[in-house]
């Protein structure tokens, strides 16, 4: 009997675990796409930090994003289970933060003038500048922010994929293993991906500087060094980019008759129906991020003009 029921129990795993891979795979093509944003956008995180901290950075904001799934999975399945009519609302308070981290970024690079004096970012230059100066302290922020950054976007990849396997019909059991895989394979794979390309320019000095190298060699490694800084300036374009196609993707889709609107203006215009339907998700993005960035600068003007009449 002790057998039997031993064999029964390891059938059972067996199709479990058949099943959770199928559906794992279901998971993985329906956020593909986002995790290429993922990607995009951990990658523009360590733009402007030193190359000795490169590493050290990276390292940080990924123990942050095991701390972020760690939260998300089971708050997820709870949700899921007990009170599913939030998951929208969160996500498109998510969406309002990305659309207005990329406005802030876009607006502070082209009209510097509309926003505040940013001494913050100011004292981050003269410290970067200056070799003297201890950076952790300043990175600190620096990974504060990517983690809030990651938090949204993990959410994001573990609601979707909830969404499939809940439509391939998996229980409570198969849905808690589905998202405890993909945000492991997601968090491993995203952050070893970003450490491989920012030292892209280190592996290429040592291909010039090895005595042995033969020619070839070193001109592999003269090409990815020169163009390790076009990648990074590429990936920091393509961050903020993402932040308002995820943005304003999550903001529409919250939104019925707006994403059905979006969708018949994309449909009218017929050729590449679905990347026009993207570069309008992004002009929402960037509008309504523009929008929101103005609010809150307005109320921090307030309140400094307040806190200066009440001093």
């Amino acid at each position: 009997m002790a057998g039997a029921s031993l064999l029964l129990l390891l059938d059972d795993i067996s199709l479990l675990m058949d099943d959770v891979s199928v559906m794992t795979k279901i998971a993985a093509k329906k956020t593909a796409g986002l995790v290429g944003d993922d990607l995009a956008l951990n990658a523009e995180q360590v733009t402007g930090v030193r190359p000795s901290r490169e590493l050290p950075v990276i390292w940080a904001v990924a123990k942050g994003s095991f701390v972020n799934k760690l939260i998300l999975v089971p708050a997820a399945l709870l949700i899921s289970y007990f009170i599913p009519w939030l998951i929208t609302p969160l996500l498109m308070i998510g969406g309002l933060y990305l659309s207005y981290e990329g406005a802030e970024k876009v607006i502070h690079k082209f009209w510097p003038r509309l926003l505040p004096h940013d001494e913050a970012h100011e004292a981050r230059r003269a410290a970067n500048a200056d070799d003297n100066v201890d950076m952790v302290e300043f990175e600190k922020e620096k990974v504060k922010g990517a983690i809030r950054t990651d938090f949204i976007l993990s959410a994001e990849i573990l609601v979707i994929s909830l969404g499939a396997v809940t439509a391939a019909g998996a229980d409570i059991l198969e849905k808690g293993i589905v998202l405890s895989i993909v945000a492991f394979v997601v968090t491993v794979g995203i952050y070893g991906l970003v450490a491989g390309i920012v030292k892209i320019d280190d592996a290429g000095l040592h291909l010039i500087e090895k005595p042995d190298a033969s020619a070839s060699s070193r001109k592999l490694g003269q090409l990815m060094l020169s163009a390790a800084p076009k990648l990074m300036k590429f990936l920091s374009v393509a961050g903020t980019i993402a932040m308002f196609l995820v943005g304003g993707g999550i903001l529409s889709h919250g939104i019925a008759p707006l994403e059905h609107f979006l969708e018949d203006i994309a449909g009218k215009i017929g050729i590449l129906e679905g990347l026009v339907l993207m570069l309008l998700q992004g002009i929402i993005g960037f509008v309504v991020g523009a929008i929101v960035l103005a609010i809150i600068t307005t109320i921090n003007n307030m309140r400094g003009d307040n806190a200066s009449v009440a001093h």
